[in-house]
């Protein structure tokens, strides 16, 4: 969870990327092999109460201390993956977008001026000795942006119910990803020429580029399963109707790609205003 969500409510959706062990050099490597053997791994549950607890103290922690060393662990084809959750670096990126999602004077009460600019200062100071770090997870909060269900197949939807609440995800490998992400784009330039999806699905393949080959991808819902209307769950199929979509503007069917986006677009407003309403 990174400030940006938590400041406000924890209705975040997250797109991940799992690297195998290989990825990573050492001694990081050996920390990780050693960490996804543990029994009592951290879930996105306990991550979650981590970052809102830095938020209780006053004035607020914006930005932890000290990196996390902890990760979320998947087993692919036999190889453990993991996604560290690097929630320092993540809470940096964060602050740096809060002055466009928060009025001044809001902003203000939540972080005085006085912790944003040390912990901007302190960001400038780490990424001079580390310039190529770069974070293994995203957030978007009250929606997911419709960019990341390009990366993603309507079969590799997963949908339980589990003793926490509801669980919604998409995972897919790295290179179906970076395959879906690249004819994503070929069909929009050559039917939108430009705009802020082409511009956002770029800035996601530019990010997926950063990663091993053999990574895993993958969209959680998170805590949005708590804000969606009652069936939306169940009936929700984006990344289904975001490949129509794109299908449509590849045949020349701006018709029947206008009728996608609408949907698309109903489906997410009762969400988006209960961000309003809260």
């Amino acid at each position: 969870m990174t400030l940006a969500s938590s400041v406000i409510v924890p209705y975040a959706a997250y797109l991940r990327v799992y690297e195998p062990l290989a990825a990573f050099p050492e001694p990081e490597r050996s920390h990780w092999a050693r960490y996804a053997k543990r029994d009592d791994i951290p879930g996105a549950q306990d991550e979650l109460r981590r970052s809102l607890a830095d938020l209780l103290p006053v004035p607020p922690v914006p930005v932890p201390v000290h990196e996390s060393a902890d990760a979320f662990v998947a087993v692919v084809d036999g190889v453990t993956c993991v996604c560290p959750w690097r929630t320092r670096l993540r809470g940096w990126l964060a602050l740096e977008e809060l002055s466009e999602q928060l009025p001044g004077p809001l902003l203000d009460a939540v972080l005085p001026p006085v912790v944003r600019r040390q912990a901007a200062s302190d960001y400038e100071q780490w990424l001079e000795r580390n310039p190529d770090a770069r974070p293994w997870i995203r957030t978007a909060t009250w929606h997911v942006p419709v960019r990341w269900f390009v990366l993603f197949a309507d079969d590799e939807r997963e949908y339980t119910k589990g003793d926490e609440g509801p669980l919604m995800r998409y995972r897919t490998p790295m290179v179906q990803a970076r395959r879906r992400v690249a004819r994503g784009l070929k069909v929009l330039k050559e039917s939108l020429g430009e705009g802020p999806l082409i511009d956002g699905l770029m800035d996601v393949g530019r990010w997926l580029e950063e990663f091993h080959p053999r990574s895993l991808v993958e969209l959680d819902y998170g805590g949005l399963v708590h804000a969606l209307p009652a069936g939306h769950l169940e009936d929700d199929r984006s990344a289904a109707d975001v490949a129509e979509g794109l299908a449509a503007l590849r045949d020349g069917d701006g018709e029947r790609a206008g009728s996608v986006y609408e949907r698309l677009t109903d489906r997410w407003s009762d969400v988006r205003g209960r961000q309003h309403a809260s």
